[in-house]
This record gives C-alpha cells, sequence and structure tokens, in this order.
C-alpha cells in the first residue's frame, strides 16, 4: 500500500530544504590531494606489513592528537617505535622529506601517546622511520632521529 502525499508533508519538506540552503556543501578536495592520500595510505600499508614481517606489534595507525598525527605506533618487545612513513621516488627522496619541524611534532604528539597509554610509560621509545618507494622492499630506519632532551 502505497502512502499518500498531502500538501502539509510538501510544505514540511520544502521548510526542511530551506533551513539547510545555508549550509555550505562540503568541499572536495583536489584531485591530486586525493591521489597523494591515497598513496599515503597504501605506503603506511606497507610499511606497517614490513614492520609485522620483521615482529613488531602494530598498536596504533594514523594515532592523531591535537599535536600532531604519528603514521604508525609500533611495539617489539620492551620498545616501542613511533614511526614516521614516507613515500616518494626514491628513498633517498624520502629520507630527505623528514624535516626538522615534523619530528618535533612527532615527538610532541609521542609525549601526547605516551601520557595517555601510562602502561607503557617505563618502555624504552624511539622515532623510526619507514621510507617507501615503487617497486622496492620498505627501508626501515631505527632511531631515524633522536628525542629532543627537553622530550623526556
Amino acid at each position: 500500500m502505497r502512502k499518500r502525499v498531502g500538501p502539509g508533508d510538501i510544505l514540511r519538506a520544502e521548510r526542511a530544504r530551506a533551513a539547510h540552503a545555508d549550509t555550505p556543501a562540503p568541499a572536495t578536495p583536489a584531485p591530486e590531494r586525493q591521489v597523494a592520500f591515497r598513496l599515503g595510505l597504501s605506503a603506511e600499508s606497507r610499511a606497517a606489513a614490513y614492520l609485522i614481517a620483521k615482529g613488531y606489534r602494530i598498536m596504533a595507525r594514523r594515532w592523531r592528537s591535537p599535536a600532531g598525527e604519528i603514521d604508525i605506533i609500533a611495539r617489539r618487545g620492551n620498545t616501542i617505535a613511533f614511526v614516521e612513513v614516507k613515500a616518494r621516488e626514491t628513498t633517498d627522496h624520502a629520507a630527505e622529506a623528514i624535516s626538522e619541524m615534523q619530528q618535533q611534532r612527532i615527538a610532541t604528539a609521542a609525549s601526547v601517546w605516551i601520557g595517555a597509554s601510562p602502561a607503557f610509560a617505563n618502555f624504552d621509545m624511539r622515532f623510526d622511520a619507514v621510507l617507501v618507494a615503487p617497486g622496492r622492499i620498505p627501508v626501515h630506519i631505527p632511531g631515524a632521529f633522536e628525542l629532543d632532551p627537553s622530550w623526556d
């Protein structure tokens, strides 16, 4: 049985549409940003699989805080690795892409993560990088950068 639509139903629908007319539609990212996003997700997946093969347990991926984002948080034994993943045409270009500003952002976000995860406060902490290039096995660099002395 079909429901009959009356004038009141049409009026309510028009009012609802008008109420949302001022709300802008969400912006669609530019196509190149969409490609970059997908490339980043693919690189992070490859990096996570590589770390798992090396005996790491992935605790978090794309962990976000107000201080910044950590691509991968991994654990092996008594060590927590905060991993930055970089994908470029070559692993050399990927290594060069980790700026000092990014290192500081990652260290600050790691500090927030440790504060939110007190069970791991006594673990060894390290900042690693995984460099990803097309057609190559990812390159894992343990201790890719050092802690800021004021971080502890």
